[in-house]
């Protein structure tokens, strides 16, 4: 009888030695693993030692992390829960966040490792900590001018000292109008952001901006707003979609990464104005590099090439009202899959036996294929330039509405004429090798409110 206790005894020891116990891999807030992370990187972004992780998380893999696996952070005394990652969306500041998530500046700041309230710009991702039992507040409001926190507060079946306890106001009259504020009544949003009462909703994506992106800048107004808006230094154009607002634009291959202004402005029915500003985050396409030879100096002489640039740049400068287009892009190639060369990669145009040369970049996507192969219509549209140019050869742009054009160039022959109403998949031309090339092929290219994106993203998805 004392053997089989004695047994169970050390059957015991052994298991509590052996088993971790659950408040020791609780012991602070979770880290849920995101497509990328490292641990060398996780430790960075906390400001924690990777042996400190380690320690904390002793079934850890050093060597292997999966995406979704939960990692405790140490060193956060006093903040459990799970620590989330959200991509800032256009409208999210600092406060409007500390509102809408109950979590201080200062915490957000700290995990963070916000400077200022600045940093915050679109496109980043923030870790944000969530508690059980405690939801991010959805309810938007905006006192108008003369509105009191009571009225408010009557407006969502709350009160005006609840309403300043939540959102941070030194009293119950310290509500400003056009303050954004949240409440745990009323009714709700599903996004609810940081962005002035004219704007029942805005958002800009993909995010982060990528060299040679096509950005697709969503929003709902209130009944009768018109908006309106610049992205970078190119003034948005908005068109009626499915119930609001939608505007096009471009990010230039060329554009240095960094931070760059998104400004969006909605003009009520009484001519009244309000405006929300700001910075967003362009990330590099990692575009690769070649040097093109040229035999004829003629093709990149500026007083040659600049000319006809600001012909192009003018043809697909109007943004048409009417979408022609409503699906994913077709390719325009008879081997849709068998390419030469790809848009963004940078070039230097070389002429033979000589020291000139000048850089760019390939503002397209070449096919393969040689002369005399057919070229079709990636979507419908109407035709505004069926020419030869100097560099582009034999060329046709067709325009596809809200701001969206083809360019097809180096063509042998010319099947359509300006004025031309086109289908998807209609033989427009032949492939040639006119104009500054160095072999026959199709180019084509894609412009999105005056900016050449890249094509490849218009075949895969569809736009808006």
């Amino acid at each position: 009888m004392f053997k089989r206790f004695f047994l169970f005894l050390l059957f015991i020891f052994i298991l509590s030695s052996t088993v971790q116990p659950v408040s020791a891999q609780a012991s602070g807030p979770v880290y849920i693993v995101q497509s990328g992370d490292t641990l060398s990187g996780i430790a960075v972004r906390f400001n924690v030692s990777i042996n400190d992780l380690i320690a904390a998380n002793p079934s850890l893999n050093p060597n292997f992390l999966s995406e979704g696996q939960q990692i405790v952070i140490p060193g956060l005394e006093g903040l459990t829960g799970v620590l989330e990652t959200e991509v800032i969306s256009f409208g999210d500041t600092l406060r409007s966040l500390s509102r809408r998530t109950q979590v201080s500046d200062e915490l957000l700041q700290k995990l963070n490792h916000l400077v200022s309230p600045t940093e915050l710009y679109v496109g980043i991702s923030l870790i944000i900590p969530t508690q059980e039992q405690r939801e991010p507040l959805k309810t938007r409001m905006t006192a108008a001018s003369g509105e009191s926190l009571l009225e408010l507060a009557v407006k969502q079946s709350s009160d005006p000292w609840t309403l300043a306890s939540i959102n941070k106001l030194s009293g119950t009259w310290a509500a400003l109008p056009g303050d954004i504020l949240y409440s745990p009544t009323g009714s709700s949003e599903e996004n609810a952001t940081g962005l002035p009462s004219a704007f029942l909703s805005a958002s800009i994506e993909p995010l982060p901006l990528v060299q040679g992106s096509t950005e697709v800048i969503r929003a709902r107004v209130q009944e009768g707003a018109s908006p309106a808006g610049i992205l970078i230094d190119m003034p948005l154009h908005f068109f009626q979609g499915n119930g609001e607002q939608v505007a096009l634009q471009g990010v230039h291959a060329l554009l240095e990464p960094g931070v760059y202004p998104l400004l969006l402005e909605a003009t009520l029915t009484d001519g009244s104005k309000q405006s929300f500003e700001q910075m967003i985050l362009v990330t590099s396409g990692n575009y690769s590099s070649e040097d093109i030879p040229l035999n004829d100096p003629s093709f990149i002489d500026p007083a040659i090439t600049e000319p006809e640039l600001k012909n192009v740049i003018s043809l697909t400068a109007p943004a048409t009202p009417t979408r022609y287009w409503t699906d994913v892009f077709a390719s325009p190639a008879t081997d849709p899959d068998c390419f030469t060369s790809w848009y963004g990669t940078r070039r230097t145009y070389k002429v033979i036996n000589s020291d000139v040369e000048t850089p760019g970049f390939h503002t397209g996507l070449d096919f393969c294929g040689g002369e005399g192969l057919q070229i079709f219509a990636p979507a419908p549209g109407r035709v505004v330039f069926a020419a030869p140019l100097t560099v582009r050869g034999n060329a046709t742009i067709i325009d596809h509405g809200w701001g969206i054009y083809s360019g097809f160039w180096h063509q042998s022959q010319l099947y359509v004429n300006v004025g031309d109403t086109v289908e998807q998949g209609q033989v427009i031309g032949l492939v040639g090798g006119t104009g500054r090339v160095t072999g026959a092929h199709l180019h084509w290219e894609v412009w999105a409110n005056g900016i050449q994106v890249n094509p490849l993203d218009w075949l895969n998805q569809a736009y808006p």
